[in-house]
């Protein structure tokens, strides 16, 4: 039987064996990250996953995504700066608003800090209530225009939160929000919102957090780096009001926060003959505390940078160095030292070692409805 030779195999059929089978493993091997990979690149900017820091936004993935692995990330905390030259630092800043009436003021004056945009995060938290809806709406449409404009005006980031407890009030009318006896329960509620934004939002790159009340429709547009330039670990500028002045015929202002004081024996007094869930206040006629009320060391002829040590606070506008909230420093909604909210929170931060300050010339105006 006549011996068969074999064939000797031409090259150029083993090279595309071999690029076929390499061809194959990439795509078994790659697919399940191609997904995921496109997703990133359609939500460049976002998170991937609900387990990432919230120093960027989470997109939902739509059904049909695969959900990549969660991220393991590293941060040197110690080599977080807070400092007197935030800019030059390149420091991160988040800026914190409860919100039930939406201000176009408000907003405007938001756009005019000159502090660089894509160093400020943005976060709010909205009552579930007909004039909530009202706000929300309002509010996003104005962050869709901006965070589509031009660069240099869009924010880093901006988180909305819907409040998931029940308002205490009715409506949300300046007369009806100082009454006496409704500053317990509006202030409780207040603190809660407070934290929940607080601790939704705030990252671990996060260097100050200025807290801004929704009815702060001016500042100075270098608020951010006057605040920051005292590197204080709390401090609070002056809240006043434009008004119509019927006796001189024009153009005024006056004393609007009297929530930024230092402490008085007489209020201490008073805190002592009280019960454990009571808490004092401050501006009403029916509980004189003789505390030296920031709002009236105001000097317009004086220096604006001029600073006060106090020891209870508003919180209509007040930087704060993350460093305070990250080592417990939050908003107490109930009676502590019997003090609530913003008042509870400089408590506690001086409980904590840390003082809180304030700048009697240095003006920003409220709302006057």
């Amino acid at each position: 039987m006549p011996t068969r030779s074999l064939r000797r195999t031409n090259p150029i059929t083993i090279a595309l064996a071999a690029l076929l089978t390499i061809g194959f493993l990439y795509f078994i091997f790659s697919s399940p990250s191609d997904g995921s990979s496109l997703a990133s690149q359609e939500s460049k900017g976002t998170a991937s996953n609900a387990l990432s820091p919230p120093s960027l936004p989470f997109r939902k993935s739509r059904s049909n995504e695969r959900t990549p692995p969660p991220p393991v990330v590293h941060y040197h905390m110690n080599n977080l700066t807070t400092s007197n030259d935030p800019i030059a630092n390149r420091e991160t800043v988040l800026i914190l608003t409860p919100l039930a009436r939406f201000y176009q003021e408000y907003w405007d004056n938001l756009l005019r800090l000159s502090y660089p945009h894509e160093l400020i995060s943005l976060g709010f938290i909205l009552p579930k209530t007909k004039e909530g809806n009202i706000a929300t709406a309002a509010l996003q449409a104005q962050v869709a225009k901006t965070q589509s404009g031009p660069q240099k005006k869009r924010f880093a980031s901006v988180t909305i939160l819907r409040q998931d407890t029940e308002s205490p009030l009715q409506t949300q009318t300046e007369a009806e929000r100082h009454k006496m006896e409704n500053q317990k329960a509006r202030r409780a509620a207040m603190a809660k919102a407070r934290n929940s934004l607080l601790f939704t939002t705030m990252g671990p790159t996060t260097s100050w957090v200025l807290w801004m009340d929704s009815d702060i429709i001016e500042t100075p547009t270098s608020l951010i780096q006057d605040l920051a330039a005292h590197n204080k670990p709390i401090v609070a500028p002056n809240c006043f009001q434009r008004y119509y002045n019927t006796e001189t015929k024009s153009q005024d202002v006056r004393p609007y926060d009297y929530n930024n004081w230092v402490d008085s024996p007489t209020a201490q007094d008073l805190g002592a003959k009280m019960g454990n869930d009571d808490i004092l206040l401050e501006g009403y006629a029916e509980m004189p505390t003789y505390r030296s009320l920031m709002a009236m060391m105001y000097d317009k002829s004086a220096a604006p940078n001029m600073e006060v040590q106090l020891d209870g606070v508003g919180g209509a506008t007040l930087l704060v160095k993350a460093e305070v909230h990250r080592d417990g420093a939050m908003f107490p909604p109930f009676a502590f030292y019997h003090l609530i909210e913003t008042e509870g929170f400089a408590k506690m931060a001086s409980r904590l070692g840390w003082k809180a300050w304030g700048l009697p010339n240095y003006l920003v105006y409220h709302y006057n409805e």
